[in-house]
């Protein structure tokens, strides 16, 4: 063959790979978008665990399992359930009326665990503790235990009320929030014999109120026993290897937003979570594609869609012990969690490094595609990973960074950077093909950043850059209405001061935050840019 025509067949080879490649890419930008927009919509109403949007999902994200070519590896087919809880919920008729007027429970007020399913009414004087009468207990003028449980504290008062002739108590004053009080509904608490409340800050103002001559109270409890269940649905591609490579990114959302986990300060709405996670739920289902139909023969594969991630890992805790192959079989773990708000700025940012001696010299040799790349050594983040490091399975946590977006209902399917995310599930296929041929990875533990004890009633409205490490905390996300946002933070910001105390880390941030309560005003010192500058703040 002459050189000429040898040079013009590799031309000709590379056009027909250009191509082939683009048309593959092609499909894939397809596939996003439509697994995407499907999962996002409002007929899934935010897949909040445990509902029928949430069974929506699970049912669509088999069904491209199975079309894909998945073996299905849960319990029942492609799915596998556990539970997020069984307790107790306020019921119906559970009510509070003080002078005429009514408030509602589960939002303003919550029966405590202990608390007997009664009705009770009285005409109640403020600061006076009466026989057949409802008790007023002002907490802040309490002796708590510090080293105790609160609701612990509260039920030796409410049991000392009802030896004293109480028929009914309600704690007002807290420091604790609504969010707390209702977990408190999960305790498996011995019940008194008389009802007992704690109301939220509108209804303590009211009780608290100098210019109050006495209340006419009327009150009743009931509860309801309720079992909420998720589902993760789990894919598998069989090899015959003797190791299995995990690929996961949870599908639940927060719904309408009914756990008090969402920053959405206006009316009631749907959480679509396109980024979150709806993106991740995208890319696990194309890799999914893309290994069933490659050449990677090393390593098995399991495809697993978690749920229950937003309640607290539910999904992947449960998953970790009960694997459907023996735990010693999992090489490495890969984690996608909002994969699809790629930009220049942030990059594609990479938790878990650490987590196996592998990786660090791995991910060298794996090109960036233009990205800029944000590595993180720690195996313990917000995210399903955590689950896999606990259980010592090295890991890779992958996520394109928080926005004024999380968490609220604007995290829509229009928002997500298609091309990015293409380019994030070329760089992971890369990592995989690079562990090909490696043994099965080593496990090694990392650094935990250290979870604050520190109990605080108030927040800045900031959403936090876990991967930050350069000192202080870097605010990735302003929450509006919030007293950051009020006082002239921004997003890029990095607070080195709250108040007296210096911030060095999260862990510094939370117990600056914890010495706060509602009303007070102090100072916040930031980095902007290579400027210090200091903003009022008042919580």
């Amino acid at each position: 063959m002459k050189r000429t025509t040898w040079f013009l067949s590799l031309s000709l080879l590379a056009t027909i790979s250009s191509q082939a490649q683009k048309k593959a890419d092609r499909k894939t930008l397809g596939n996003l978008q439509a697994h995407v927009s499907y999962l996002a919509s409002d007929q899934l109403e935010g897949r909040r665990t445990g509902t029928p949007g949430e069974q929506l999902a699970a049912t669509y994200i088999a069904g491209q399992m199975k079309a894909d070519g998945l073996i299905p590896k849960g319990d029942s087919g492609y799915l596998q359930t556990f539970i997020v809880r069984e307790g107790r919920e306020v019921a119906g008729t559970t009510r509070l009326t003080i002078n005429k007027e009514n408030f509602t429970a589960g939002e303003q007020f919550v029966p405590l665990p202990f608390s007997a399913e009664k009705t009770a009414k009285g005409d109640v004087l403020p600061q006076v503790k009466e026989p057949d009468n409802i008790w007023l207990i002002d907490v802040q003028d309490l002796e708590l235990n510090p080293h105790a449980s609160p609701l612990e504290e509260y039920r030796k008062k409410a049991l000392e009320a009802a030896r004293n002739g109480a028929n009914g108590v309600i704690f007002f004053n807290s420091k604790d929030n609504l969010a707390t009080a209702r977990q408190w509904l999960d305790e498996n608490a011995k019940k008194l014999s008389i009802p007992a409340l704690w109301v939220n800050d509108v209804i303590s103002k009211k009780l608290k109120s100098d210019e109050a001559d006495g209340f006419q109270i009327s009150l009743q409890v009931a509860f309801k026993q309720t079992k909420r269940t998720g589902t993760n649905v789990i894919g598998y591609i069989d090899n015959d290897a003797l190791k299995t490579i995990v690929i996961g990114a949870h599908f639940d959302h927060l719904g309408y937003g009914e756990d008090h986990n969402s920053l959405n300060t206006g009316e009631k709405a749907i959480h679509n979570g396109a980024d979150d996670n709806a993106s991740g739920t995208a890319a696990l289902l194309e890799l999914g594609r893309l290994l069933k139909s490659g050449r990677f023969k090393s390593n098995n594969f399991m495809l697993v869609a978690f749920s229950g991630e937003e309640l607290g890992l539910f999904g992947s805790r449960y998953f970790t012990s009960h694997t459907p192959v023996p735990m010693e079989q999992l090489n490495y773990m890969i984690n996608l969690d909002m994969v699809g708000r790629l930009d220049a700025a942030r990059g594609l940012q990479i938790g878990g490094v650490g987590t196996s001696p592998a990786w660090g010299p791995l991910l060298q040799q794996v090109p960036a595609e233009g990205m800029k790349l944000t590595y993180d050594s720690s195996g313990v983040g917000p995210s399903d990973h955590t689950s896999f490091y606990r259980a010592k399975v090295p890991v890779l946590f992958f996520f394109t960074g928080s926005h004024a977006d999380y968490h609220k209902p604007t995290d829509d399917a229009d928002k997500i950077n298609y091309n990015g995310e293409l380019t994030v599930i070329k760089y992971i296929y890369q990592v995989i093909e690079r562990t090909e041929k490696q043994e099965k990875l080593a496990f090694t533990p990392t650094k935990e950043p250290q979870m604050s004890t520190a109990r605080f009633s108030v927040t800045l409205g900031i959403m936090p850059d876990y991967t930050y490490n350069n000192g202080g905390v870097r605010v990735d996300g302003v929450s509006d209405n919030r007293p950051a946002q009020k006082a002239g933070l921004l997003a890029g910001d990095v607070i080195v001061q709250l108040g007296k105390q210096n911030i060095t880390n999260l862990e510094a941030y939370m117990q600056a935050l914890g010495t706060f309560k509602k009303g007070d005003t102090t100072t916040v010192v930031v980095k902007r840019g290579n400027k210090q500058q200091q903003f009022k703040i008042q919580f």
